[in-house]
């Protein structure tokens, strides 16, 4: 949800579509420079979450972070944008800190993901924000980004300072376009299984609900609306039932648009009646 206006902002903005968990940016985040962040404004944002009723928030990191890059000036700059962004979180109070790894551009997975993992040390560093939790995004595997197999993910972590503090999130359209089968039955049973045998499904924190408008193993991370790409509805409808994801947050990053409201309320019904048709059933 925007945060425009302010961060409680955000929170009515949830509570007008019906929604129990809400993803946030704590900044603008396709710009360097953050606006500093006001003891009203966490104030307020800290008491209209604690009235909202949400089950949780979480917040995603700013766009132009790349924790990877072997470029010294946008690491160096990368590093201290992200430990800015723990400092943020910490003052929120909002346990999770979802990022994308980032883009090895051209230097190799592996040494793009030891990068990472200095890098989150290294920010860890200058913000120690131990009430904050990383979660490395999964993701479609565009160009050289890193996170694509969940291999990747479970090196970062390991070479981590404080692998306690670093867990993951999974986006269903990006695992997707990475080649991961979530469609089929099988597929999902096996997609799964795999996250547990090399990250453990005790390390996965918050899942983000998005359609894909392109086909599996694409590589292109193209959000749709539930149900309305390439996944359809049955792979939504299997995370909604599954009872060792029950108490994971679920969060849209569907298409907003003009329309945007009302899109997230058609989506969060169908979500709702997948739910239903299933416990029912």
């Amino acid at each position: 949800m925007s945060i425009a206006g302010g961060m409680s902002r955000a929170i009515e903005r949830a509570l007008a579509v019906r929604a129990r968990t809400l993803q946030v940016f704590t900044r603008n985040a396709n710009q360097w420079k953050a606006k500093r962040l006001l003891r009203a404004d966490v104030r307020s944002f800290r008491e209209t979450w604690a009235r909202s009723g949400l089950r949780a928030v979480v917040a995603h990191d700013s766009y132009l972070i790349n924790l990877a890059s072997p470029l010294a000036t946008l690491r160096r700059r990368s590093i201290r944008a992200f430990a800015e962004e723990l400092s943020r979180c910490e003052a929120l109070g909002i346990p999770y800190l979802v990022t994308h790894p980032g883009a090895h551009m051209g230097r190799g997975v592996r040494e793009g993901c030891d990068r990472v993992a200095a890098s989150l040390n290294e920010a860890r560093a200058i913000a120690k924000a131990a009430s904050v939790t990383v979660l490395l995004e999964t993701v479609a595997g565009q160009g050289t980004t890193i996170g694509r197999r969940f291999e990747e993910l479970a090196r970062i972590r390991d070479r981590v300072a404080r692998p306690d503090l670093v867990k993951v999130c999974l986006d269903t359209c990006h695992v997707h376009a990475a080649g991961y089968d979530i469609v089929s039955e099988r597929g999902y049973d096996q997609t799964i299984q795999e996250f547990d045998d090399i990250l453990g499904l005790e390390a996965l924190r918050a899942i983000h609900f998005n359609d894909s408008k392109t086909e599996r193993g694409s590589l292109v991370d193209r959000h749709e609306h539930i149900g309305k790409g390439y996944l359809g509805t049955k792979p939504f409808a299997r995370m909604l039932r599954d009872a060792r994801l029950n108490a994971i947050p679920k969060l849209l990053e569907t298409p907003k648009g003009k329309d945007g409201v009302v899109m997230d309320r058609r989506n969060l019904a169908l979500l709702r009646r997948l739910w239903v048709e299933g416990s029912e059933g």
